[in-house]
């Protein structure tokens, strides 16, 4: 297509995309779930898995080969802006209290699921089509381990917040440690790409670009109240230039040392300075990129996914194997872990219950190792499938322990002057506290997911 032809093209995508997510969040939020459940599922029905299987020529119009690398990048604006919004609103103070629990439900989360995932792929490469012939099924592996210990953070942050859980300790708890979970993640994917390319350049470029991105974020804490300052004396339009000037340097610097954009717009949204104006910033950048942009990703991941590659016997089964295997991996460990760490049981169940969820932070994952040509088509389906699972169960069992234990009593314990940016009470723009579940009310900002 001629860039004449592309522009209209993605227009009208856009549309269909915007038009389908809205009308999928809106009937499965009478289900409890999340917008980005909706989103989800709205990438599956505009790929092949549905569209394609039912109008093929109508998703070849709509979705034309050449348009599919503007979707891509387009949602990957919406992906920064997302992080970087949920990096802004993170509370360090909160981690504080729960650090050395966190710590070890983190490296529950991390190293069983690895293992089971590894060891499940090894198992069944003989029975499924996991790798692509010029791929070591070692690497295969270990990719199908990490992209299953990943944690879907962005969202994990989401619920706590919606439901008014900040101030929680199970929330705090799992608040740090999803965070360490995608840290860890993101740089054990790293290391799966540089055995895949033989090399352990990309390894070392990770390790030494991370490195320098601290340095750089440590000299950014010291100098923002200056830099806060300053913002409050400078026009509206220049405030939020100089935000996305920022972000996008962090995206495409850590986009090229191998960590990606999300980490690079998530740990710059941590460290942001804070200021009236550059809250403004962020308000007026936020809903553009969550509304009109990410969508645009979870429909390039749909277009990637086609599920008529499930009806083979042995790939069923071996999805069914890989969503036993993440819930056993994620949901039992951090469970586990929490109760080995001192938690009671409402607080373990619940931590299990966040850290299960993976969401778009394994669309992500599973998206890089399909452009890199590590897993197979049906591979990735089949982890599109772990990523829909363990990310609807959340809610549900999140709302039945809340009604559980509101019937058996007193509810899990609250962070020590846990809260939402301090806020105690809420007022006509909060929600209040729901019944049986513990933690500040807090405000909802426009744009938010």
């Amino acid at each position: 297509m001629s860039t004449t032809e592309l522009a209209p093209a993605f227009f009208l995508a856009v549309v269909v995309i915007l038009l389908v997510c809205r009308a999928t969040g809106r009937v499965l939020r009478l289900f409890g779930q999340p917008p980005v459940v909706g989103e989800m599922v709205a990438g599956v029905l505009l790929g092949p898995s549905a569209l394609g299987l039912l109008a093929p020529g109508v998703e070849d119009a709509l979705f034309p080969q050449d348009l599919r690398p503007v979707l891509y990048t387009a949602g990957q604006i919406g992906l920064v802006i997302f992080m970087f919004r949920a990096g802004y609103e993170f509370r360090p103070d909160h981690i504080r209290p729960v650090a050395r629990p966190a710590a070890v439900v983190s490296a529950a989360g991390i190293v069983v699921p690895l293992g089971l995932g590894a060891a499940l792929a090894l198992t069944g490469r003989d029975a499924v089509d996991i790798s692509p012939p010029d791929v070591s099924p070692a690497v295969s592996a270990l990719f199908v381990g990490v992209t299953l210990a990943i944690t879907a953070f962005p969202m994990l942050a989401r619920i706590i917040t919606e439901r008014g859980l900040t101030g929680s300790r199970f929330g705090a708890l799992s608040l740090a440690a999803g965070a360490l979970d995608d840290a860890v993640a993101w740089v054990l994917l790293a290391g799966v790409l540089s055995l895949d390319r033989g090399s352990a350049g990309p390894f070392a470029e990770v390790v030494a670009g991370t490195a320098g991105l601290v340095l750089v974020l440590v000299l950014v804490v010291r100098g923002r109240e200056r830099v806060a300052a300053l913002a409050e004396r400078r026009s509206p339009d220049e405030v939020l230039l100089a935000t996305v000037a920022v972000l996008f340097l962090a995206a495409w610097y850590t986009d090229e040392i191998g960590l990606y954009a999300v980490f690079g717009a998530f740990s710059v949204g941590v460290c942001f300075p804070r200021s009236p104006a550059i809250d403004r910033a962020v308000d007026t950048l936020t809903p553009v990129g969550s509304a009109v942009f990410l969508p645009l990703f979870f429909t390039y991941s749909g277009l990637n996914t086609d599920f008529g590659l499930l009806v083979d016997a042995a790939v069923l089964w071996f999805a069914a194997g890989c969503v036993l295997a993440a819930v056993a991996g994620k949901f039992g460990a951090c469970w586990l872990a929490s109760r080995w760490a001192g938690e009671n049981q409402a607080v373990a169940l619940r931590v299990g219950t966040l850290m299960n969820a993976r969401g778009l932070m394994q669309l992500i994952a599973i998206n890089i190792g399909l452009a890199e040509g590590i897993v197979s088509p049906p591979m990735f389906s089949v982890l599109v499938v772990v990523a829909l699972v363990t990310t609807v169960m959340a809610t549900p069992v999140l709302s039945w322990l809340d009604r559980r234990d509101a019937r058996r009593g007193p509810p899990p314990a609250t962070v020590p002057g846990g809260g939402a940016g301090g806020a105690g009470k809420p007022g006509p723009d909060h929600d209040g506290p729901r019944a049986g579940v513990p933690g500040t009310a807090i405000p909802r900002r426009a744009g938010e997911r």
